[in-house]
């Protein structure tokens, strides 16, 4: 993992070569670089080059091979929006009913969302009313990340025509589809989890998939997909199913179906960094003494990512406020300076020797964001990037 200073000099190095001068650029230097490109400076080939470099360090931090190329008819599940928005402690859920995986986050450092392939819904051996078939393509998610945890989230529909509360019960069984079935057999499934509900109210439904998703990645097992069975206990045949949106054709004329069709979550660790925290909403840390201007603190440095032109697949956050680190060390370090014990001797050694340096300005705590994305095939990722804002600086 590239450390975060180490990180924003490349983002700033590559706001530089793209010509950009908001946010990024300090502001004591934005009006001689803005001289610069009204002199009518062209960026030099081995500028575009170095450039490449850059993008490509940035995207290789990111776990990326290449620049996504996002397609406009990619869609963000509300679900990841609300994880993220919980995870960054910035915001509230859109979905009143939202529950934070505790147990699967605390875990994983990453966390992605696929759609289903329609064209692979049925297969010889369903029942077509009340069974559906889901392959999800998950090979995005690279081998070197170890998967901990999977849920297939259904979205069921309240419905009001049931006068007696007994009749408004229903089944809903997931199973792992072990091997397709011959052309007289039934499918060969195996139940991964099972939920009694009713139908007096609209919400989504989690179900544990893990051990499906285990065998494909780990044991690298082949990836039939799962079965979804719903069964009313107190009703006709002929709506058995309708009310649980699994499948475009059943109720079409309802609601956005990108928004509100099964989705696979997946929980994963990289290896690198911790996993993700749920965190509390930020809020100041109220009044602060005054200090010399002059010496070691921490300045603000936003950073834009519609500056680099990355804002078409970072769906959020648009930017950061990521700071940095500067200022003097003088003899006699004070104690706001935050320095270590060899600082004070290098700094005492400094004052009268003059070939000794003084003591850097440092960060000395640096603290992780979540960044919510399209990844180069169009999907979904959640992930923690450790070491990208500074909390606080010193001299070191």
């Amino acid at each position: 993992m590239i450390p975060g200073n180490r990180m924003l000099m490349v983002i700033l190095l590559c706001q530089v070569l793209l010509g950009g001068t908001a946010s990024l650029i300090p502001e004591e230097g934005r009006k001689k670089f803005a001289d610069q490109n009204q002199a009518g400076e062209r960026r030099s080939p081995q500028n575009h080059e170095l450039l490449r470099e850059f993008e490509a360090t940035l995207l290789n931090m990111f776990g990326l091979h290449r620049r996504p190329q996002p397609n406009k008819s990619a869609v963000v599940p509300q679900y990841m929006l609300d994880l993220y928005r919980l995870q960054s402690g910035d915001d509230v859920p859109h979905d009143s009913s939202f529950e934070y995986p505790e147990r699967s986050t605390s875990r994983a450092n990453t966390v992605r969302s696929f759609h289903h392939e329609e064209h692979l819904e049925l297969m010889p051996g369903q029942r077509q009313d009340t069974q559906l078939r889901f392959v999800f393509n998950i090979s995005a998610v690279p081998e070197s990340e170890v998967l901990s945890s999977a849920e297939l989230r259904l979205y069921r529909e309240q419905i009001d025509t049931v006068l007696n509360w007994k009749e408004g019960f229903h089944r809903i069984n997931v199973y792992e589809i072990m091997k397709a079935s011959g052309r007289q057999g039934d499918l060969i499934t195996r139940l991964l989890d099972t939920r009694l509900v009713h139908q007096n109210r609209s919400r989504w439904e989690s179900f544990d998939v893990s051990p499906a998703v285990l065998r494909w990645t780990l044991q690298r097992q082949p990836n039939h997909g799962l079965a979804v069975e719903v069964i009313h206990l107190n009703e006709t045949r002929s709506r058995q199913g309708m009310h649980v949106r699994m499948s475009r054709s059943l109720r079409p004329m309802y609601g956005d179906w990108s928004q509100f069709r099964p989705l696979l979550v997946t929980f994963s660790h990289d290896g690198k960094g911790h996993a993700l925290i749920r965190r509390a909403k930020r809020s100041s840390k109220g009044p602060k003494r005054k200090k010399n201007r002059s010496h070691c603190r921490r300045h603000s440095l936003y950073v834009d990512f519609s500056d680099v032109g990355w804002n078409d697949w970072i769906v959020a956050p648009p930017g950061y406020q990521a700071f940095y680190c500067h200022g003097d060390c003088p003899f006699p370090l004070a104690d706001h300076l935050n320095s270590t014990n060899h600082a004070i001797v290098q700094t005492l050694v400094n004052s009268v020797n003059s070939n000794i340096p003084k003591a850097c300005c440092v960060p000395t705590e640096l603290s992780p964001i979540s960044m919510l994305y399209l990844d180069e095939y169009d999907k979904v990722v959640l992930k923690n990037y450790q070491e990208m804002v500074v909390e606080g600086c010193g001299c070191r």
